[in-house]
């Protein structure tokens, strides 16, 4: 059991080195999937087989020194130099190291598990695409249950939810690169006919009220960029424009379902289709969104945005809930 385990911690070490590395596309959800099978073999292993062992040994240990000593005192013999039989039992229970590095991390990583796929999962926003919203370097927390719960890896849904709606900040596997996590927000649910003409924001003909709001400083950049109060759906949340950054829309993909959207030098205008979405980035010049490379299906959803926990390079005021 030694070397089956030896070999298997090696699997799971070369497994996130090469990832590390850059030499595969790791899948975290898949490696906590078989951390959590794998150590909970062991740990189904320990406690109705190798444990049981362990206490019948200590147990024998325990009754061969109570017989010896009986014998002895039959003998007239008081004193006996057997050494201390409570340490030897505590040796031969102590959990071997291939157990420990297994069977005795399996609580941990089933809770984890069970966290992060069906309750909350935390990431760190990467990129600047939902400043003002969400600052590079935030550490969120999103929602696993809202959508409706659906099982790791396979990312099937086994539970309803309640469906998406526009406005939500949604996390979502990047279509282009499903091993990728992406965080946009929702501005077309199936149905929809989504406009984004001369950096207007139009749904089903009707424009998304905006008001101008002071000017935002983004420290990375240095400059200020116009904000704007938007109101989508009852959401209200900040945006940013760049007046340096042309409204038509440049290097978009030949992305599936690409005939239901027309661009111009004005934008680009696309009728969502069924079991789809629209996603575009808060700093609307700034955000490779569904402009470039198409919609997000609903298979390919992770959660829904919904609290900052942390940002170690800005003010803890900004921790909390956010639109």
């Amino acid at each position: 059991m030694q070397i089956l385990t030896s070999l298997v911690l090696a699997a799971f070490a070369g497994y996130i080195g090469a990832w590390y590395l850059g030499a595969i596309e790791g899948n975290f959800a898949l490696l906590l999937l078989l951390a959590t099978v794998v150590t909970g073999a062991y740990w189904l292993a320990e406690r109705f087989y190798f444990l049981p062992r362990r206490r019948r040994a200590a147990q024998a240990v325990e009754d061969a020194t109570a017989q010896r000593r009986a014998e002895l005192d039959r003998m007239g013999i008081q004193k006996v130099d057997g050494g201390d039989v409570q340490e030897a039992k505590g040796r031969i229970l102590m959990q071997p190291w291939w157990l420990d590095w297994t069977a005795g991390l399996f609580p941990v990583i089933a809770v984890v598990f069970l966290l992060r796929s069906f309750l909350f999962e935390p990431f760190k926003i990467p990129s600047g695409s939902m400043i003002p919203t969400l600052l590079v370097g935030d550490l969120i927390l999103v929602n696993k249950f809202t959508y409706g719960i659906r099982l790791p890896v396979l990312n099937t849904k086994i539970t309803q939810g309640k469906p998406l709606a526009r406005g939500d900040v949604v996390v979502f596997r990047y279509p282009p690169q499903p091993s990728m996590d992406y965080i946009k927000r929702v501005v077309g649910i199936p149905g929809d006919e989504v406009a984004y003409l001369n950096k207007r924001l139009i749904i089903n003909g009707q424009p998304v009220p905006k008001v101008a709001a002071p000017e935002f400083f983004d420290e990375d950049a240095m400059r200020y960029f116009k904000q704007f109060d938007e109101d989508l759906n009852g959401v209200r949340h900040r945006i940013l424009n760049n007046d340096d950054v042309p409204a038509f829309v440049q290097g978009a993909s030949d992305f599936p379902m690409r005939k239901n959207c027309s661009y111009t030098i004005e934008g680009v205008t696309c009728k969502v289709p069924e079991g789809q979405y629209f996603m575009m980035g808060d700093n609307r010049d700034n955000s490779l969104d569904s402009r470039y490379w198409g919609f997000v299906p609903d298979q390919n959803i992770v959660g829904r945005a919904f609290f900052i926990w942390m940002n170690f390079s800005s003010p803890l005021k900004r921790i909390g809930s956010f639109n």
